[in-house]
């Protein structure tokens, strides 16, 4: 997931703003509360530093930092290129110091067995929770979760045409429909008279992502015309300059996606 490499550090610290966390970065006996609470957890809290087992390599570092791109055991080592026994945990609390308290950073929460596992149930939808980028100009910018171009592709072009754990049928179901009727969409999600035409041709064996980890800002293969609201918007790889875009809202939600 993309976060921040702030999440770490137990909600308790937070509490007064950022100003009063930095406070208590600095404090020696306030960073060792901190350091028992990351390593051991506080209830009810979900702890990113638990969640990938401890392992740094599975940070990589996405903002507009001199680290972006890549993961904070390099971050580590770059740190201090000559020193043994480093405590990671307090060159962490260090850096965020040096960084005012913000970190941009990219989570690898899940394994592929789990991702596998969700995907195939009924009732699981797909969505990128991803920002507005673009390969260039103002809206490129950090280095983003590969989520941001690649989530849909990745779908069709692995899980659907390569791995074959979905149907082609089932992997579009849960892009389209099963998610306009999860947050109450009307018209939306179906080709289907009197309902918005939002289309996506594609080339079903073409289509795949290719944005990564380390290089996220490339567009997918495969994809042929994007039209919404009835408006072509990408034609052959080009934008039409048009924008026929609107501010979706839900309407009540249905008891049964």
């Amino acid at each position: 997931g993309n976060n921040n490499l702030v999440s770490i550090i137990p909600p308790w610290a937070h509490e007064g703003g950022r100003g009063k966390l930095l406070e208590r970065l600095k404090d020696p006996q306030t960073r060792k509360k901190i350091k028992h609470d990351i390593i051991h957890g506080v209830e009810g809290w979900y702890n990113h530093y638990t969640a990938v087992g401890g392992d740094w390599s599975r940070m990589l570092i996405s903002g507009n930092n001199r680290f972006r791109g890549l993961t904070m055991d390099r971050v580590f080592s770059l740190r201090h290129p000559n020193r043994k026994n480093l405590d990671f945990l307090e060159d962490f609390m260090d850096l965020l110091i040096e960084e005012g308290g913000s970190v941009s950073t990219v989570y690898a929460h899940h394994t592929e067995k789990d991702m596998n596992l969700a995907l195939q149930q009924p009732w699981c939808s797909v969505g990128s929770d991803g920002s507005a980028y673009a390969i260039e100009g103002p809206l490129r910018r950090g280095n983003p979760h590969p989520r941001n171009f690649g989530t849909f592709p990745r779908v069709l072009g692995r899980y659907v045409r390569e791995q074959k754990l979905l149907t082609l049928e089932n992997g579009v179901r849960k892009m389209t429909s099963l998610n306009a009727a999860k947050v109450g969409l009307k018209q939306r999600g179906m080709l289907k008279e009197g309902y918005f035409a939002d289309i996506t041709i594609f080339d079903p064996k073409q289509i795949l992502d290719q944005a990564t980890f380390t290089k996220p800002f490339q567009y997918p293969t495969g994809i042929k015309v994007v039209i919404v609201n009835g408006k072509i918007v990408l034609q052959d790889g080009t934008h039409t300059d048009a924008t026929p875009g609107r501010v979706l809202r839900k309407t009540k939600l249905p008891t049964k996606p």
